[in-house]
């Protein structure tokens, strides 16, 4: 008795450090430390054309029209006013209307052309109305997509991103994520790799290796994107700089 229970004991224990040592602590459900980039009343704490975007029920609200002061000729943004991130932790709430194409970028910055004000160049979060993209880091006039959906990737010398994995088939994870209704998004950067995750789930995992166009840190901003009259909803967004 005492063999086989000892037997018992080193496969919980075996079971139990691969466990540990599988966890990664980004996983966590933590929120010790993360910081409101939006106070639920007004639009303070950003900067974006006023036209565009307004505070409603205590969520930020970015709404286009096919004509009019409400339409638009390039993708427009709202920047957060908080500076320029390295390492963070972000978590947010969106909902996209069925035509809509949106985003959260980071590590980005404004275009210097000066006749398109609250244009914006970096890596993005993207989601949609209708989860084609949802999920994937896309790169706003930055070498567009940069890693689908489901995939770990990397991007070299020659700007070019490379699919290492695919985890996940697209489809199932575009399963879980809501259409006309809210998902929850986190996003982390850590060095030159970002994660990022909708309701929990890994939805791709980038690694940038392009040491010439890289970005080590950059703005926060929420996109419009031009085309269908569109309207994105965010709520709950909050950040945590894990860089000393």
């Amino acid at each position: 008795m005492k063999s086989f229970n000892f037997f018992v004991l080193s496969i919980l224990f075996a079971s139990a450090t691969v466990f540990a040592q599988s966890v990664d602590p980004k996983d966590v459900d933590d929120e010790t430390s993360f910081v409101s980039m939006f106070n639920g009343k007004d639009l303070s704490e950003w900067e974006g054309d006023a036209e565009l975007w307004s505070v409603v029920d205590g969520m930020i609200v970015g709404e286009t029209a096919t004509e009019g002061s409400k339409k638009i000729e390039y993708n427009k943004f709202l920047v957060w006013k908080g500076g320029d991130v390295d390492d963070f932790i972000m978590r947010f709430e969106a909902r996209v209307s069925p035509d809509g194409n949106s985003g959260i970028q980071y590590r980005s910055w404004l275009n210097p052309d000066k006749d398109k004000p609250f244009s914006v160049f970096g890596y993005q979060c993207d989601f949609d109305g209708i989860n084609r993209s949802t999920g994937k880091i896309y790169g706003e006039n930055y070498r567009k997509t940069l890693a689908y959906r489901g995939t770990r990737a990397e991007v070299g010398d020659d700007h070019q991103p490379k699919e290492i994995e695919r985890f996940v088939d697209d489809e199932t994870l575009k399963s879980q994520i809501s259409t006309n209704d809210w998902n929850s998004f986190e996003v982390v950067a850590d060095g030159f790799t970002f994660t990022q995750r909708v309701n929990g789930l890994l939805t791709c995992v980038l690694t940038d290796n392009d040491k010439e166009m890289r970005r080590k840190s950059g703005i926060v901003a929420i996109q419009l994107h031009k085309g269908p009259a569109m309207k994105v909803e965010l709520r709950n967004l909050r950040i945590k700089k894990t860089y000393p």
